[in-house]
């Protein structure tokens, strides 16, 4: 029974973890943010707990981003905007998805759109000042 409660104090930890930071992280950020607290835990706990949550809907995934896998606690329907420069990723909440949008795209396949996500890349405002510093 000890066990038990152990591995979903773990697993409750991981989605407490994600759904309280914007700043979109990676397996190995939760895993350094939760280690101090939780000694036993293990990366691989982590990478299957994440890969649990996804399949459950509880968290999405944004893909890669400068190879590293990062995931979202927020499942509501938002906009990225991922730095191709630096890497950080942005919620873009003022930026509101239109609903014909996913009706235009279950009507193109012919099937059902289920969720979608919208994400714009480029360059932050933080590396785009440093990019125009660094020319004068």
């Amino acid at each position: 029974m000890e066990q038990k409660s152990k591995h979903f104090k773990k697993r409750d930890a991981i989605l407490t973890c994600l759904r309280n930071t914007t700043v979109h992280p990676s397996a190995d950020w939760v895993y350094a943010r939760l280690k101090p607290e939780i000694s036993d835990l293990s990366l691989g706990t982590v990478y299957r707990n994440l890969a649990l949550f996804k399949e459950q809907g509880l968290i999405t995934s944004l893909g890669t981003v400068k190879g590293v896998e990062r995931f979202d606690g927020n499942t509501d329907p938002h906009v990225h905007f991922v730095c191709g420069h630096c890497g950080d990723v942005a919620d873009l909440m003022e930026i509101q998805l239109p609903a014909e949008l996913a009706s235009a795209a279950t009507a193109a396949c012919g099937g059902c759109v289920e969720t979608s996500q919208l994400i714009f890349t480029g360059k932050c405002r933080q590396c785009q000042n440093q990019n125009l510093e660094e020319t004068i």
